[in-house]
């Protein structure tokens, strides 16, 4: 019997989820509109950066490189070192917030616009378009036996999207090995007792292959279960979204009663809403949900539903925008707050780590110089009639050419450097060498003292760097 919660909310049903079932495949319907428009001038200028990178060269190399085996970062016309993931990580942090930011005020539109997910599947369904025909066709085509016609077909479309595959998985490992030498090196050819072999080492070839696999399986296959269970975007976005987020919905007091009418039927009469439940929303939705349902974490925002529903409601000639981008509060009071506390918190924050990121990559200098205290031995010796302090001495040159370094040393007392002259180091060297800072004894008055090191380049004063340490000596009482 039914229980009485059933009975007091006869419109509301609990419904069991398997999440090993199998939900079937998705068959996008093509439709074009503004937001259609967008997915496409956002997502070929990305296509085209990505591919296009690795193979513009700056100083004879790769304009973006990653160079592990050396520990040399090329972005453009700068080289960044391991000394500096400092900078990636502020990097990466800022990234984050920025995502934030967007979230907070326009929802998941990184997701439905610039996502490589997205972008990628978008790629591979305009190719399963172009080979099986629109939403019908394929429907039909994969409800036929097997012919030669289906056999051509999926044939031709599997190889489009193995080819695409490629291209996408050996660019990406163009990002960290050369990509001439890349492509050069996946040919095969036979050494001199006939044997098969690749110049290229064996790791270039995995990863090449593992890319390229996993592009053909995410964007091939998987689509929207990407999405749905394994992107962690889609988990967490809920806890910044507020009433006054701008997000894809459902105007359910003007689509309310949904379902058919007949032409020039007064509707309204009829208990109906503008919604006449063609479900091209849903056909349209690359997630496949029904956005009629209220917002869900599994909307990625693209908008394709807008362009599908304002499509129809110009056929009906009823007015745009029965789903459209709006707030909840907008939905429910007629107005969205733009100016909110989270908003500016998130945007104040992105300025000041933006400046801050700014400056620190204007000031980075190209060398940088290290002292540390030999603790191998005391803290000071007496060599005749001077106090000697024993240092590591680590200069790296960060340049890209190779300089030639001297010393500048600054205290209160007349120290010396002993042991130490300019030596040329190369480009991405870290030079380390003992060093021996002396004073004499009669001009020790304390047992500490402050002193400067600076390193600068003999070919150009502009290249310096600079670090202070302590000179350890025994007070003289006299």
């Amino acid at each position: 019997m039914p229980s009485d919660a059933e009975d007091e909310h006869p419109a509301e049903k609990i419904r069991y989820v398997n999440l090993y079932e199998d939900t079937g495949k998705v068959y996008v319907r093509k439709i074009s509109g503004f937001y259609q428009n967008i997915r496409r001038y956002t997502g070929l200028p990305l296509i085209a950066g990505y591919i296009l990178l690795p193979w513009i060269s700056i100083d004879s190399r790769p304009a973006i490189l990653f160079d592990l085996p050396e520990r040399k970062f090329h972005i453009l016309f700068t080289t960044f070192w391991p000394q500096d993931f400092m900078l990636l990580a502020w990097l990466l942090i800022i990234a984050a917030f920025a995502l934030f930011t967007v979230t907070v005020l326009l929802g998941r539109v990184y997701c439905g616009f610039t996502c490589p997910q997205t972008v990628w599947t978008l790629m591979f369904i305009s190719i399963e378009r172009l080979c099986e025909g629109d939403r019908n066709k394929r429907i039909k085509l994969d409800q036929q036996d097997w012919n030669i016609n289906k056999i051509m077909r999926k044939s031709t479309k599997h190889s489009l999207w193995l080819l695409l595959a490629f291209i996408t998985g050996a660019t990406f490992v163009g990002y960290f090995f050369p990509i001439r030498e890349l492509l050069l090196g996946l040919i095969p050819s036979r050494d001199e007792f006939g044997m098969i072999s690749w110049t290229l080492p064996p790791a270039a070839i995995f990863w090449t292959i593992f890319f390229t696999g996993m592009t053909y399986l995410n964007a091939g296959w998987m689509r929207e279960q990407v999405c749905k269970y394994m992107c962690p975007y889609a988990r967490f976005q809920a806890v910044m979204y507020d009433k006054d987020t701008l997000a894809v919905h459902y105007d359910n007091a003007r689509g309310e009663k949904r379902g058919p009418r007949k032409p020039n039927q007064d509707y309204k009469e009829s208990g109906l809403g503008d919604c006449i439940d063609c479900s091209w929303c849903v056909q349209v939705c690359p997630v496949d949900i029904d956005i009629r349902d209220g917002l869900q974490y599994e909307c990625i925002n693209c908008g394709l539903c807008v362009d599908a529903c304002n499509a129809v409601m110009d056929k009906m000639s009823y007015p745009r925008g029965l789903i459209r981008y709006t707030s909840e509060d907008q939905l429910q009071q007629g107005k969205t707050h733009w100016f909110r506390p989270r908003l500016v918190g998130y945007c104040a924050a992105i300025l000041i780590m933006v400046t801050a990121f700014s400056l620190a990559i204007v000031s980075r200098s190209a060398v940088d110089v290290n002292i540390i205290r030999d603790r191998g031995v005391k803290l000071y010796r007496i060599a005749g009639n001077e106090i000697q302090n024993i240092y590591t001495l680590k200069i790296n040159n960060m340049d890209n050419q190779s300089h030639r370094y001297r010393l500048e040393l600054e205290g209160e007392q007349p120290f010396k450097i002993k042991g130490y002259r300019p030596l040329e180091i190369e480009a991405g060297e870290v030079f380390s060498m003992p060093l021996r800072i002396a004073l004499p004894r009669e001009l020790a008055k304390r047992d500490k003292y402050p002193i400067s090191i600076t390193v600068i380049a003999e070919d150009n004063d502009q290249l310096t760097a600079q670090e202070e340490t302590i000179f350890i000596a025994p007070a003289n009482k006299e």
